[in-house]
């Protein structure tokens, strides 16, 4: 009796029965863990870490054993906004400029979310961070960076962090203008910003941290109605005292984008990626069959967004414009981020 496998190309010559089994999704597109904050580490004495050398930590506890409790208030601000887990890469007593492109360098070997620093650094290295972050983005890696003011006193003055907003505005790049004071003691908007990283780090891609509260008892700074608004139009990123509490005034970036829908954009780009990496490239043939495997992997993807209220009016295809032959494949992706509900306008008829 004849009988096993078929291939289109040789059909069998006896009669029987023939069937192939064909696994039903070569691996559909999951979202990614979206908590990891990273942060390069000034100080360490008093702890068993060594320099240049990469650690892990999801506790305050293992935090204080490795770097010292003295050195960890960053850590502490992440875990505290929401992080997963913090990536902490151990800086040289004394950086040089060139420990800090080490730095930089080393951090594009690992995966994370949010990258920000452990406090106050120059002007010049947030620009040259700026600069990598974009470089990033262009070859594929997608993280958001939070800054805050070069010097403490520049938290006295709203038009001094507008103009290091404008200075450093782009979609994956948050400037903190204001600093907190918790329990008397006061921290400048560098030093607060580590946890505006753990909040963005850890607050659902379907969700906003606009008028998110922080555990706070005050802001550095209060700032006026007009200073607000101006600070906002410049894409500084605002903590406000309403008198009650202390709430994040908008989650935006330094190009006055959401925060939210950038980091809808970078779940896609990042999933769609990895997912392409691991199960797609070199897998499937580039034929009318494995074009719509993909297409069908991608669009299950963008659904699963959509049913978490990121994403709507998906749209995935073949991109007409260009010819997937050979070993190059162009899909055509369109969607519209959700936003959320931050202004509410009401007509009351009397």
């Amino acid at each position: 009796m004849a009988g096993g496998s078929w291939d289109k190309n040789s059909l069998p010559v006896r009669p029987g029965l023939y069937a192939n089994f064909v696994s039903s999704a070569s691996a559909q597109i999951s979202g990614g863990e979206r908590g990891t904050v990273a942060i390069p580490l000034k100080a360490f004495n008093g702890g068993t870490a060594s320099a240049k050398t990469f650690y892990t930590v999801t506790n305050e506890t293992d935090a204080g054993v490795l770097f010292g409790t003295a050195n960890i208030q960053s850590i502490k601000f992440a875990l505290q906004g929401g992080a997963k887990e913090v990536l902490v890469y151990t800086m040289p007593t004394s950086p040089a400029t060139q420990d800090y492109v080490d730095m930089r360098l080393a951090f594009d070997t690992r995966p994370f979310n949010v990258f920000v620093y452990d406090g106050i650094v120059a002007s010049v290295e947030q620009d040259n961070t700026l600069v990598w972050v974009k470089a990033n983005k262009d070859e594929g890696k997608h993280f958001t960076a939070v800054f805050g003011c070069v010097l403490a006193a520049d938290d006295n003055d709203p038009a001094v962090g507008d103009a290091r907003s404008i200075r450093l505005a782009d979609d994956y790049s948050v400037n903190l203008i204001e600093g907190v004071v918790i329990g008397g003691v006061s921290y400048n908007s560098a030093q607060y910003a580590s946890y505006i990283a753990g909040l963005i780090a850890g607050t659902p891609i379907n969700q906003s941290i606009t008028y998110l509260v922080v555990p706070a008892d005050d802001v550095t700074k209060r700032l006026t109605n007009t200073q607000i608004k101006t600070s906002l139009s410049n894409g500084s990123l605002v903590l406000t005292n309403d008198g009650e509490k202390v709430k994040v005034e908008q989650g935006l970036t330094a190009s006055v984008k959401k925060i939210r829908t950038t980091r809808a954009r970078q779940a896609v780009l990042t999933d769609v990626a990895k997912t392409a990496n691991d199960n797609y490239i070199g897998r499937l043939d580039n034929n009318a069959d494995g074009q719509a495997a993909l297409i069908s992997a991608v669009k299950v993807y963008l659904e699963t967004l959509e049913q978490a209220n990121v994403l709507t009016d998906i749209s995935v295809g073949i991109d007409p414009q260009f010819q997937s032959v050979g070993d190059s494949v162009f899909l055509a992706i369109a969607f519209t981020e959700i936003d959320s509900m931050e202004r509410i306008f009401l007509t009351i008829n009397i």
